[in-house]
């Protein structure tokens, strides 16, 4: 559910991006403690890190669906794409059980985003709710200029996401195909993987590109259609 807040930024959550059409391989440590969160052991805090096409936005769009699946009211807030609003916009947020900010690192080194920052994660902690970050380095390695935020990020666990390896980024598409009804063979995956993008966002692109395709044409997904299709 979109807050009031949300609803009044550009700003939605993919439908799509749950935790059952993530493929964690190496990652499954992060889903774990992300719906962890909510048990009496769960961290609080936790900060996710990684480079593009890792899945750090699709982990915590995520993180956000499951929480409103147990009935737990979330914002999810890219900062990337609301830096120019300020950071006015961490306003009030803490009143929600479930606060996920992405893109930290779009803001690093603006003093007011940093200062907000700084006591969003107080005045989470006052009323005992959960928060997620998501950079695309560490804490440490963000270059935060005000100390005390820094110390903030460190406050829960930090996972810094993996990235797959081809077998595993077959086994991802298959996934993804599944989840959207259809059925993708190992060799046309591997095709995919062979001509397309290396990150698993662009190769997710192509996969729903070329499903859309398929079902405009009525057609099954074979080689020579992706060859057609892509231009490959």
């Amino acid at each position: 559910m979109n807050t009031p807040l949300q609803m009044t930024l550009p700003v939605s959550i993919r439908d799509d991006a749950r935790f059952a059409n993530y493929y964690a391989g190496p990652n499954q440590q992060v889903i774990d403690a992300l719906q962890g969160q909510w048990t009496v052991k769960g961290e609080p805090y936790i900060y996710l890190c990684g480079t593009r096409g890792v899945g750090t936005s699709h982990l915590l769009q995520a993180a956000c669906h499951y929480a409103e699946g147990l009935g737990h009211q979330s914002i999810y807030l890219p900062l990337n794409e609301l830096k120019d609003y300020g950071p006015d916009v961490l306003e009030g947020v803490e009143k929600l059980p479930l606060v996920a900010i992405d893109g930290v690192d779009a803001v690093v080194g603006d003093d007011a985003w940093e200062i907000a920052l700084f006591h969003l994660f107080n005045r989470v902690r006052d009323r005992q709710g959960h928060l997620l970050l998501g950079a695309n380095d560490s804490p440490k390695q963000l270059g935060v200029d005000l100390n005390d935020l820094e110390s903030r990020l460190t406050w829960g666990v930090v996972f810094q996401l993996s990235h797959l390896s081809d077998d595993e980024k077959i086994e991802a598409l298959i996934l993804r195909a599944r989840q959207r009804g259809f059925d993708l063979l190992d060799e046309v995956a591997s095709f995919i993987l062979t001509r397309g993008p290396r990150d698993m966002a662009g190769l997710s692109g192509v996969l729903d590109r070329l499903d859309q395709a398929s079902l405009t044409a009525k057609r099954k997904l074979t080689i020579p259609f992706v060859k057609a299709e892509m231009g490959w």
